[in-house]
């Protein structure tokens, strides 16, 4: 079940382990009418070796958040981060008062691509959260865990590290790893979900160190591994 906290939290101390710069002055914290309408969420895969999954986007209140570090990973996140899939998370947050609207890419991010995804916003519900798959990898993902939205036309500028979530053996053999063609694999990952020696719980992921089928010297990174820019849609 996804953790919900009473409160309003500081950017810096919501997006864990990333870079948070706003470009602009910050207006009034009652003045919601100014981050009504539609944000456009960019994000570009800043890795050397890992595809992003359709890339899940949605705004809600404050209190959400898509997961605490060092506590079990909902029943979505978990399958985002083992197969990429965002339609269990989508269901999750779209059943909670607090979430208005959720979205995703619908594609593969490759790296050094980018992407465009467009969210609404208004009132109370002005944080945008992010989340999808890296692969080739047993469980990472990158996060965006409750950002505010930027008002008028400020820019949010956000980047993420990978997270692991603490659900599947980082094993990094290509039978438990789902995707497209991989070279280590001669053809498309297999999925599997192996149990026994998860962490069970969300922490910041250690890497690709090469211990089954996947190259390190090419998959492997140094965080940061997301670059998330917000602004409003003209």
């Amino acid at each position: 079940m996804l953790t919900e906290f009473l409160g309003r939290f500081a950017i810096g101390a919501i997006v864990a382990g990333g870079l948070t710069l706003t470009i602009g002055a910050w207006a009034d914290d009652d003045d919601d009418d100014l981050t009504e309408g539609f944000f456009e969420v960019t994000v570009t895969n800043v890795t050397r070796g890992q595809q992003f999954t359709p890339i899940l986007v949605a705004s809600h209140k404050a209190d959400v958040r898509l997961f605490e570090l060092g506590k079990l990973a909902s029943p979505g996140l978990q399958i985002v981060a083992e197969e990429g899939n965002v339609a269990p998370l989508t269901d999750e947050l779209l059943a909670m008062p607090g979430v208005l609207d959720v979205t995703n890419s619908e594609a593969l991010l490759n790296p050094g691509a980018s992407v465009k995804i467009q969210v609404k916003a208004r009132g109370a519900f002005n944080h945008v959260s992010v989340a999808a798959m890296l692969i080739p990898t047993n469980d990472a993902f990158f996060a965006v865990n409750g950002a505010r939205i930027p008002r008028g036309h400020q820019v949010q500028v956000l980047t993420s590290v990978a997270y692991d979530s603490g659900s599947e053996r980082n094993d990094e053999l290509c039978t438990d790893i789902p995707g497209p063609f991989f070279i280590e694999c001669g053809g498309p990952g297999g999925g599997a979900a192996p149990d026994g020696d998860e962490e069970g719980y969300v922490h910041v992921h250690a890497g690709i160190h090469g211990i089954g089928d996947l190259d390190a010297a090419q998959r492997d990174w140094r965080n940061p591994v997301a670059r998330i820019t917000i602004r409003r849609m003209q």
